[in-house]
């Protein structure tokens, strides 16, 4: 989504050529929009400032500008005075209120996710699978006095990155996984231990061992276990994150085991078509 043009001025139509001999569709920029959401959402209620959104689109400064500019004025996104960091704006808001989701997870997981959190006394995360991304959808916070905050609810991560996302890629087909992994691959390398191979790996560690374990991989000092949901079609998992002290083999393990009884219980309240139908919401 441009600028609007002049009076009088040519704007190109869907498949015209524009003066860089670049061909731009209507297609090419609606995906170009939602990315630009994407960016954006992905510092959750933090927001971000431009140079941050040039940083992470990999778009130069001028279109950034230019996309921003018209997002602000159609009420997609808001520019803090102050700050200076773009958040997203009213319009998705009220667009979301619209929104009938097949069923409300969230909702459906919340008595699971304070039962974990009551027992293990550390945070526990509900992230839900989106295209190639994983979304925490919610967060329940333990007593424990130091608490591993690695996520908002609303941020998004190329799956694989956190226990959850890496739960939920890890019950995948392995050609699924092969295509994710790819898709991703660039964006891994923005996460600090996430060298060629390392997602891989991870997939294979948390197949052997029945639930993915993550240790200062995104996060320095925190470590997590997430177990994904439902067995046949993982569409979501739920994850506990603490400081790396407290998951230490033992406990891991016990951890493990508290989750994975919750989610069975979860997973017998789902209704049948979120357990059948295939989750490909939201791709990239």
């Amino acid at each position: 989504m441009e600028t609007q043009s002049e009076p009088g001025a040519s704007r190109p139509e869907d498949g015209a050529t524009e003066a860089g001999g670049a061909v731009r569709t209507g297609t090419q920029s609606i995906e170009r929009v939602v990315g630009m959401l994407r960016v954006v959402a992905s510092r959750g209620r933090r927001g971000m400032r431009i140079a941050d959104v040039v940083s992470v689109s990999g778009l130069p400064m001028s279109t950034c500008f230019r996309m921003l500019q018209r997002l602000e004025l159609e009420g997609m996104v808001v520019r803090d005075a102050m700050t200076r960091k773009y958040h997203l704006g009213p319009l998705l808001h009220e667009l979301g209120l619209l929104a009938q989701p097949r069923f409300q997870l969230a909702d459906l997981c919340a008595q699971a996710l304070q039962a974990i959190a009551d027992e293990t006394q550390d945070t526990v995360y509900l992230s839900e699978r989106r295209g190639v991304e994983s979304i925490c959808t919610s967060r329940v916070l333990g007593d424990y006095p130091i608490k591993a905050l690695t996520l908002d609810v609303g941020i998004r991560r190329p799956m694989g990155v956190g226990a959850g996302g890496l739960a939920i890629l890890s019950a995948l087909p392995e050609a699924e996984v092969a295509q994710i992994v790819e898709a991703n691959d660039a964006l891994y390398a923005r996460f600090g231990t996430f060298e060629p191979g390392f997602v891989q790996r991870a997939v294979a560690d948390t197949r052997a061992q029945g639930y993915a374990f993550l240790d200062s991989a995104a996060t320095p000092g925190t470590a997590a276990v997430g177990i994904a949901f439902p067995p046949d079609n993982p569409v979501a998992a739920i994850s506990v994150a603490a400081i790396s002290s407290r998951l230490g083999p033992e406990r891991r393990a016990q951890v493990a085991e508290v989750i994975a009884r919750q989610v069975r219980m979860v997973c017998a309240r789902m209704p049948a078509a979120a357990m059948a139908a295939p989750a490909r919401p939201g791709g990239r």
